[in-house]
């Protein structure tokens, strides 16, 4: 049974940076699809992005140019590098995973069947 679990979550001022990591166990994420989901409150879970076993990203228009995500195959790990944020970028984020194709790049959450509990990020001054 594959289990997920975030950390890096925090406070952070405009124009910080923070680095949100998704530890895996129980199963390699070789064979996984993975993405990072965010859920701010009183909106709907929108996706961030995503990196499929080929290590293809692809990023929401929103966080374009500001959020990196990478695979650490020796750490059974994926790592969202947020650059740049904004107090719009407050959110519980959430990864999770999908058993795809080497190719496959979705990004609809009803897809993912494993999904971390979630760390919290706060942007404001």
């Amino acid at each position: 049974q594959l289990q997920l679990v975030e950390s890096g979550g925090d406070f952070v001022q405009p124009g910080g940076s923070l680095r949100l990591s998704c530890v895996a166990s129980g199963v390699s994420l070789e064979y996984y699809l993975i993405g990072w989901f965010r859920q701010a409150p009183g909106k709907e879970r929108e996706g961030v992005s995503y990196i499929n076993r080929n290590s293809v990203a692809n990023y929401s228009d929103s966080v374009k140019g500001r959020f990196t995500i990478s695979r650490d195959n020796a750490k059974n790990a994926v790592h969202l590098q947020m650059n740049s944020l904004k107090p719009e970028d407050t959110a519980d984020y959430y990864c999770a995973a999908k058993f795809a194709s080497r190719t496959d790049l979705s990004s609809s959450p009803s897809e993912y069947t494993y999904w971390g509990q979630g760390t919290q990020v706060t942007v404001s001054s």
